[in-house]
Formats: C-alpha cells, sequence, structure tokens
C-alpha cells in the first residue's frame, strides 16, 4: 500500500486532483481515458461496489487509519497521496468532505436507445447548469423510480465532483447519457413526453391522464427560463405543479422530487 506524503502542491501524481479542468478531466478528444473524482468516504465505497475502476486517492493524515482505512485496504494496489488538512485545501481549491478523493477511470457511454430499452419513466434535463440540482435530481431519481436520465449537452455533466457528491453516488446507479437528438426520437422509443412547464395551455400534473402511460418521459428545463419554447410545443403534454400562496415556480430539484413522485409508473 504506497502511502506518498506529499508537502508540495506540485509533487508528481496529484495533478488529477488540482489542476485539471473538468474537461480536461473528461478528455474529449479520447473518452476511454477519461477520468472523474469521488468525494467522500461512503460516495466512493459505492462506486467500488458497482465496478468503477479506481486510480488513485487523496487522503488527509487522520483518514488514513479512520474514514478512508477501508478503501485504502480495498485498493492496496494504488498511490494514495496524504497530507495536512491545510495543503489538501489549498492543493484542491476546497475542503474534503470527510477528508478523501478518489480518481476513477470514466465509465464507456451507453447509447440512448441502450439506456431507455427497459425503461417506463425517464427523466429528460434540458440546459440544467448547476451542479447541486443534478446531483439533487438523480437522487430523487433513483429513490423515486425513474429509469434513466438524458441530458442535452449544455446541462452539468453528472460525473462532475459536486454532482456526485450531492447524488450520494445516485448517479452510478442510474442509467444516463446524453440526449442529441429532439423529443421526437424519444416517440420513436415508445415514450410520450411530459414537458413541465407554467403555461396557460398545460394540464395540472395529478391529470388521470398521465397515469395510465406506459412510457412517460418528464422533461424538466433548467433554473432561470424554464424549457425552450419549441421543447414544449414538440411535447405531447404540458404539465404544471399547482401552488399556493402566488408562487410561481420551484427549484428544478423540487419541481424534479414531485413530479417524479406524482408521475411514477402505474402498477402492473
Amino acid at each position: 500500500m504506497p502511502i506518498i506524503e506529499i508537502s508540495s502542491l506540485s509533487h508528481p501524481g496529484v495533478e488529477v486532483f488540482s489542476t485539471l479542468t473538468e474537461i480536461q478531466l473528461r478528455n474529449r478528444i479520447e473518452p476511454d481515458k477519461g477520468i472523474f473524482i469521488v468525494e467522500s468516504p461512503k460516495v466512493i465505497k459505492r462506486a467500488l461496489d458497482i465496478g468503477y475502476e479506481p486510480l488513485a486517492i487523496l487522503c488527509e493524515q487522520k483518514h488514513i487509519t479512520g474514514d478512508a482505512a477501508d478503501i485504502i485496504e480495498r485498493c492496496s494496489d494504488l498511490p494514495v497521496y496524504t497530507g495536512s488538512r491545510e495543503l489538501l485545501a489549498e492543493l484542491t481549491g476546497y475542503v474534503l468532505t470527510r477528508g478523501v478523493l478518489c480518481a476513477m477511470r470514466r465509465p464507456t457511454l451507453r447509447s440512448m436507445e441502450e439506456v431507455c430499452r427497459e425503461a417506463r419513466r425517464i427523466v429528460v434535463i434540458d440546459s440544467v447548469v448547476d451542479a447541486t440540482n443534478i446531483g439533487a435530481i438523480f437522487r430523487s431519481a433513483a429513490a423515486l423510480g425513474i429509469d434513466a436520465v438524458l441530458l442535452t449537452r449544455n446541462s452539468c455533466e453528472p460525473l462532475n465532483r459536486r454532482a456526485v457528491r450531492v447524488s450520494m453516488g445516485s448517479v452510478f446507479f442510474v442509467p444516463w447519457t446524453w440526449m442529441d437528438s429532439s423529443l421526437s426520437e424519444l416517440k420513436n422509443l415508445g415514450f410520450r413526453t411530459a414537458a413541465m412547464a407554467l403555461t396557460d395551455n398545460s394540464i395540472s400534473i395529478d391529470n388521470p391522464i398521465l397515469a395510465t402511460e406506459p412510457k412517460l418521459a418528464i422533461v424538466m428545463g433548467n433554473e432561470g427560463d424554464g424549457l425552450p419554447r419549441e421543447t414544449i410545443a414538440e411535447a405531447d403534454y404540458v404539465v404544471r405543479i399547482p401552488m399556493s400562496h402566488g408562487i410561481d415556480s420551484l427549484n428544478v430539484a423540487a419541481a424534479a422530487a414531485v413530479a417524479f413522485w406524482q408521475l411514477r409508473a402505474p402498477q402492473s
């Protein structure tokens, strides 16, 4: 078990935790060599349990024999870089949650057809750029019966470090991929689409017709502008969540949780 104590921000091998941007970690030129960062022992364990390949660990000294001990034992052939809490915070730009980071190999991205093949309820995330919201949507999706997640390319990436942590590892369990086509492609896969939007012609989320759909795609817009007009026009249903006290919107992550619960698949 190679424990490597670092005293400098330029120590060879730690650049994956510090100087590489999210785009560089993704390695769009050679996706099979892409990396992502997992934060906190519980989330790292979930990634290991599902089979993700670890590459290196960054750990505060006190956690080597504490919260990270069983992770280090499971990854006994990996380099474990360690240092003081202050040095590692300076290295990464943030205080480590529970004192542990793990660099992991990115999985092979699946096609939309493969991700949706057995699904009955999916969510389409359109232009949501906040990592916290992405993580929260995935956490609700995992808990409330969503079978798959599709994201437009201008959304925050689910393997973003903060999104992974906020999701508590749910991004590892709910199948997801990028969506490069229009909603019509989902119709070709057998889905009806429900765009979540506050418009004059929207129907209430508790409308009984929605519960009868065998395959439904719930389309969520971004934090500021919601869904584009053309997306709303293309959807089979435009759906609103009734609200009280003059409130005209919900945070997208909160709205997603409400939608997932109300529009869950009918029981067979």
